[in-house]
């Protein structure tokens, strides 16, 4: 994959540069509780300003459905970004239309300006061609910074890259190409741990990584989905019974694609989901009873899955091995992690690791920051890991 970057921009002094970022940050009376997200527009907005481009930040913010509200206004975000960034920000109250146009004409080269909700207007989730062209006529070139909004071909991720000069930003950059090195063109032996509840949310990824992989760690509910179908008897586990046929034919085909799934062999068990049950202890697959529940992936398999790991080059990595928020059936996920940490920190495995519930996991158990890449995005990593073409990162390619 080939795509412009902020290297190709060339001299932006002046210029109005629109950049997408994602702003959609969770907040709480009015405050951002977690400005991760704002964190990784910095690099991008404070060097488009330091070249002294007149930085026009997009956004989306909730979903107002083409209606203006209050709630799903970007202004309440501003002082954040501008606390992140460590320089003022402004804001103007529309991302189209003559207003916005006179706004944009009075700012000075080497500001940062936030523009108001895109989804303010309709047709921007539409991707309307007017839409398009009256936030296009804002800016004399384009950078898409936002990969979590990737998947989404709207107006102002993908429509604005056809009529002006596009580009990645630093943040996009660094996502396109710790996927190219994870899955695109990685370096074999490849791992990946997929985790999490159920299969029927996962199957896409499955199916599609049995064929680019050498070893696939199942983990989470949907294992129990995969051992039910070899016959096992997972109890009261959380388990689609009605997958199992499905679960058959994704082992069949790895077979078939010489990659090896592996399951749990042992686990952590208990007769109720709550912290630290007195009826917790630890059995082989074979032996969970009727009414227990398999919880988390046991020590043995967690021993071996490191083993694994060891002798691989590459890792992906989305969802929990086990039911992680709740002590001490995060066992298995922050060992694992923490092994595919070390083996990063020391140069022997690239790990790139995405979504949610497995961000939350990695810095639950402490390695985030030793993982070689963790994607703060979530739809828009699963349907990478899909195999799916994602619209906004269509439009950059060269």
């Amino acid at each position: 994959m080939t795509f412009k970057t902020l290297d190709d921009i060339g001299d932006v002094a002046g210029k109005a540069v629109l950049v997408r970022e994602d702003l959609n940050v969770p907040m709480a009376n009015g405050v951002v509780t977690d400005d991760t997200r704002l964190r990784a527009t910095v690099a991008t907005l404070a060097e488009l300003a330091d070249k002294g481009a007149r930085v026009l930040v997009l956004a989306h913010f909730g979903r107002p459905k083409g209606e203006r509200s209050a709630e799903n206004s970007l202004e309440p975000i501003v002082p954040a970004l501008a606390a992140a960034l460590g320089r003022p920000v402004g804001f103007i109250a529309d991302c189209a239309g003559a207003e916005a146009e006179a706004a944009v004409a009075a700012l000075q080269p080497g500001s940062i300006t936030v523009l108001e909700n895109t989804r303010f207007h309709k047709g921007e989730e539409k991707n309307d061609p007017a839409t398009v062209a009256a936030i296009a006529k804002l800016g004399d070139a384009y950078v898409n910074d936002a990969f979590s909004a990737a998947h989404r071909a709207h107006a102002s991720t993908e429509g604005l890259a056809h009529v002006l000069p596009a580009y990645a930003g630093r943040a996009m950059q660094a996502e396109l190409e710790a996927l190219e090195k994870a899955l695109g063109k990685p370096e074999h032996p490849v791992a990946a741990v997929v985790g999490g509840a159920k299969v029927s949310t996962k199957l896409d990824v499955l199916k599609h990584l049995v064929g680019k992989v050498d070893h696939l760690i199942i983990g989470g509910g949907m294992a129990n989905t995969f051992l039910a179908a070899r016959g096992v008897d997972v109890g009261k586990s959380l388990c689609e019974h009605d997958l199992t046929a499905t679960a058959d034919e994704i082992l069949d085909n790895a077979d078939k694609a010489g990659c090896t799934i592996h399951l749990p062999y042992d686990a952590q068990v208990a007769k109720e989901f709550a912290a630290n049950p007195a009826s917790l202890r630890i059995t082989n697959v074979h032996e969970v009873a009727p009414d227990e529940m398999i919880l988390d992936v046991g020590p043995q398999a967690v021993e071996a899955l490191a083993d694994v790991l060891k002798t691989c080059k590459t890792l992906v990595w989305n969802g929990p091995l086990g039911a992680f928020e709740i002590e001490p059936f995060d066992t298995a996920t922050v060992a694992l992690a923490r092994t595919a940490a070390a083996l990063s920190k020391e140069g022997s495995l690239i790990s790139v690791a995405g979504g949610g519930d497995t961000v939350a996991a990695l810095n639950h158990a402490g390695v985030a920051a030793d993982f070689s890449y963790v994607s703060t995005a979530g739809g828009a990593f699963l349907e990478w890991m899909e195999g799916k073409e994602l619209p906004g990162v269509a439009a950059l390619e060269a």
